[in-house]
């Protein structure tokens, strides 16, 4: 097994960690680009984007002809991981939820006009775009076959009723796509729309206050009472919706993999630094053994959380699907992200705890890694139904043709 990362892929990792250490680290460390639910401003953003885009790295996950750099799942996890060393990184470069997982599934799906209209303004930095799925109870959440909100025909047009909750990016974002019930077929009820905010019959109803600081657009509660959508905005076609929805998160889970490494391992920098730097009865905290243990397991997991990542991003790059690949990575990436902040406060004291470094930050922010796209024990029983269906099989290793 090959682990070596091809040349043009780790030239990218190298200029993005440069770009990360040099232009976005000192951004970060100036209150005066936060904007006020705890992200980068829009002035900020607005230069370092220009930066980034003129070092050419801008959209690397999409193809040279959609205006990316045609990185493959094993080039993204190296570079995501490098971008999110920051907590502005992700979307300085484009890449960041939900506009990150939106672009690659558009990539794939669409073409013509259909692509110049929907997915191109995405790709330059002109608007910002958002997935809607997630229903209120008793509503679809981690179940689509639960959900509510209906887009009924008539004629060539599409009427969607219904109510979408927690729906991240959807304040101030131009371009949404959309999930809803077409009939009661129980495989192909579900259809996949693309529609633009300027559009009547639907609203913003609230912004929903969370323990966490927010993407760029909250995490928004949206109600649907008469928006029509043309035929022609349908994604793939009648019926396609679970389909759509599948090729969507599978891939997008596995980003917020890539990115919240990067994040786990600044949690160990900012650690390591202060354990150095701090004296305790007569010695540096970093030689005490209770300190080295913490941070030596915590090196140990993001190692295994990298393993996992490459494996079903090596995966997803030859043609399979990777979905107990991507299950597997989610819950322990996500679960290692909360230990790696909390042992990285614990470690700072009353300053990780405090606004002086982004660690109380992460925390919140880590909390919601174990909900977002699928929670852990979703995941966990995906794997219980690969278990049962391949027994020892489960833990093949693929072999190469005679």
């Amino acid at each position: 097994m090959d682990f070596t990362l091809p040349a043009r892929e780790e030239d990218f990792r190298a200029r993005i960690a440069r770009f990360v250490e040099e232009e976005i680290l000192p951004a970060e460390a100036d209150r005066a680009n936060f904007d006020a639910h705890e992200n980068i401003n829009a002035e900020a953003l607005a230069l370092l984007r220009a930066k980034a885009r003129a070092e050419g790295l801008w959209c690397l996950q999409l193809r040279p002809e959609t205006g990316g750099q045609g990185l493959g799942k094993v080039g993204m996890a190296a570079c995501y991981e490098e971008m999110n060393r920051s907590i502005f990184g992700p979307v300085v470069f484009n890449s960041a939820a939900p506009d990150d997982g939106n672009m690659m599934v558009l990539e794939k799906v669409l073409e013509g006009a259909q692509k110049e209209r929907w997915l191109m303004p995405i790709v330059r930095g002109e608007v910002r775009s958002s997935f809607v799925m997630t229903e209120p109870h008793p509503g679809s959440g981690s179940d689509p076959s639960m959900m509510l909100t209906t887009a009924t025909k008539k004629g060539d047009r599409y009427v969607v009723r219904g109510r979408k909750w927690f729906i991240t990016g959807a304040e101030g974002a131009q371009h949404f796509i959309l999930m809803a019930r077409t009939s009661d077929d129980p495989r192909r009820g579900l259809s996949a729309f693309l529609f633009d905010a300027a559009e009547p019959g639907w609203r913003v109803e609230r912004r929903i206050p969370i323990m966490g600081p927010e993407e760029h657009g909250g995490h928004c509660e949206l109600l649907f009472d008469g928006l029509e959508i043309p035929e022609e905005n349908l994604i793939l076609g009648e019926g396609d919706g679970l389909r759509f929805t599948q090729m969507r998160l599978g891939p997008a889970r596995l980003t917020h993999c890539m990115r919240w490494l990067g994040l786990a391992k600044r949690c160990v920098e900012i650690a390591r630094t202060y354990a150095q730097e701090r004296f305790a009865f007569g010695e540096r905290l970093a030689k005490k053994e209770s300190i080295r243990l913490m941070l030596g397991d915590l090196a140990m997991q993001i190692e295994i959380g990298r393993l996992l990542v490459m494996k079903a991003a090596w995966e997803l790059d030859r043609g399979g699907y990777a979905r107990k690949e991507v299950s597997m990575a989610k819950v322990h990436v996500a679960n290692l992200l909360h230990k790696a902040v909390d042992t990285a406060i614990q470690i700072n004291g009353a300053y990780g705890y405090s606004k002086d470094t982004p660690l109380e930050w992460i925390y919140r922010y880590a909390r919601q890694a174990r909900l977002v796209d699928g929670a852990d024990e979703v995941h966990r029983m995906v794997l219980d139904r690969n278990l049962a269906t391949e027994g020892r099989n489960f833990w093949h290793w693929p072999a190469a043709e005679a």
